[in-house]
């Protein structure tokens, strides 16, 4: 099994609780053809660098994944079918990208379990 991460951009036509179905839906596939989901994050609603269809921003979102290659394909064919996605990105990480994505994953982790304590601690 590899290691997978794909980013993808949806519409920002979309309000909060579509794109966290779109989200679901894509995570969805991965797990119906056996795919062990590491990570998800939803980066929300960010300006792009260019335009894309017309339009200035979008709803990033990440998925890390474990599975194998044939897998892959099938996901490029459901964000492909969906019009809601603007862009996708699917790439293998090797092992030094997968050390720093759990390095991340863990940096990020941290950082929001100190915020609950800091508001503790102001009131």
């Amino acid at each position: 099994m590899n290691r997978y991460e794909t980013v993808f951009i949806l519409t920002p036509v979309l309000s909060d609780e579509q794109m966290k179905e779109a989200v679901g839906k894509f995570t969805g596939v991965l797990e119906e053809n056996g795919a062990k989901i590491v990570n998800v994050e939803e980066w929300g609603l960010k300006k792009l660098a260019y335009p894309i269809q017309k339009k200035s921003t979008g709803f990033y979102a990440l998925v890390e994944f474990e599975a194998e290659p044939t897998i892959v394909k099938k996901l490029d064919t459901a964000f492909r079918r969906d019009e809601r996605v603007i862009r996708f990105l699917t790439f293998r990480l090797d092992k030094y990208a997968a050390e720093y994505a759990e390095k991340r994953r863990n940096l990020r982790a941290s950082k929001a379990s100190e915020k609950p304590a800091e508001a503790a601690a102001e009131a």
